[in-house]
């Protein structure tokens, strides 16, 4: 398939052919903490892009327009901005310290000739937003910055009873009064603010039967949903657990329309991966602009599409080895196998320091961008 806004796997036929762009970031072996990408996302156009990171620094990249005595720079993005969103604070009622990191950035849509963002998630009357931490969501509104509304509160009366974290939360993109949040558990609620101002019940219960005979020491671990993002047509919604991304239908809560296993060979590893708590990492999961494929990160600097008219999938690799400008990146597979082919890495050699958290795709184009611990590569199909 091809066209603007579609997705597509480098496999051959019409299929689209990805290609390296650029690599933001310093060559580095000994990565600082603080500069390690945490959030990334294109602002409604796509003409920007930011970076957020653990030293709570925002970058702002700018997409360079035609120019005639650079004709091969178009597309290319450089710093526009940047500038310190967050620093470190101390809860002295908790005792606890407050990291800076950015946990996410949502752009606002453009009025006039000015650009915001906002360093968590806006809804669609762009005017009020969410946060979340483990127990409660709270609706704030731009103009109102010293007070917020509770709307979601899963605290027990007694602590030793809590069964369920709250793990992410969104807006509907079109439907202001609609939001979702996820769970520990593998659940999702979506919430209707209309029928109440504290959402204490929702609306839909979305969730997944498990299958008993692969029940297990981790199922409730790999079960655990680490990100949830509305399709933009606003008809389905997109959940990432551990080892995979399922696509629901909002009309149907009994199971997901769509299942794509993101690295199935590592169930054998969960032992291994459990020990090293890389069982407990946070991958995120974005749409192509038209909603047609979904894009998600796996370890070994790989991230993984998937066509969802085709139903083909790739994996490819984020890496400086492919950094010739232009140069058509390989899909990778891995073998689980004894006997392993020349093109294919082997399961036990994968590197699990280097993962893909976070990544995004441009609203009206195929260009994408992966964070890779300190390094913003981007992709583009051969047509752009």
């Amino acid at each position: 398939m091809a066209g603007a806004g579609g997705g597509g796997c480098p496999a051959g036929g019409n299929d689209l052919q990805w290609c390296f762009s650029q690599v933001k970031g310093a060559i580095d072996e000994d990565v600082a903490e603080a500069d390690i990408i945490s959030t990334v996302e294109f602002n409604y156009s796509g003409d920007l892009l930011a970076t957020g990171d653990k030293g709570g620094r925002v970058v702002i990249f700018q997409r360079e327009q035609e120019n005639k005595s650079r004709p091969h720079s178009r597309g290319e993005y450089n710093v526009y901005s940047t500038f310190q969103s967050h620093e470190p604070e101390f809860d002295y009622l908790k005792s606890l310290e407050i990291e800076e990191k950015i946990n996410k950035i949502r752009w606002l849509p453009q009025q006039n000739a000015a650009q915001f963002l906002l360093s968590t998630n806006v809804n669609s009357d762009h005017e009020t937003y969410l946060s979340a931490d483990d127990l409660r969501i709270n609706l704030w509104h731009l103009e109102i910055t010293d007070r917020s509304f509770n709307i979601v509160d899963i605290k027990p009366a007694n602590m030793e009873e809590l069964t369920e974290v709250i793990t992410a939360a969104e807006f509907h993109p079109h439907q202001c009064n609609v939001f979702v949040y996820s769970s520990s558990k593998g659940t999702i609620r979506l919430c209707d603010m209309r029928s109440s101002a504290l959402c204490d019940r929702h609306s839909k219960f979305f969730e997944e039967p498990e299958d008993p005979s692969s029940r297990s020491f981790f199922s409730e671990i790999i079960s655990s949903i680490s990100d949830v993002k509305f399709s933009h047509s606003g008809r389905y919604m997109m959940t990432r657990d551990y080892l995979s991304v399922k696509v629901w239908d909002l009309n149907m809560e009994s199971r997901p329309v769509e299942t794509h296993q993101v690295h199935e060979y590592l169930r054998s590893k969960l032992c291994s991966l459990y020990e090293n708590d890389c069982i407990f990492d946070k991958f995120e999961c974005c749409w192509s602009g038209s909603d047609s494929a979904i894009m998600t990160g796996s370890y070994n600097n790989f991230f993984r599409m998937f066509d969802r008219n085709t139903r083909r999938d790739v994996t490819l690799e984020a890496s400086r080895e492919n950094s010739k400008p232009r140069a058509s990146l390989k899909p990778r597979k891995v073998c689980t196998g004894a006997k392993r082919k020349r093109d294919e890495i082997s399961v036990d050699s994968l590197d699990f320091s280097k993962k893909i958290l976070h990544t995004a795709w441009h609203p009206a184009g195929n260009v994408v961008a992966v964070a890779a611990t300190n390094n913003l590569y981007i992709f583009q199909d051969k047509v752009n």
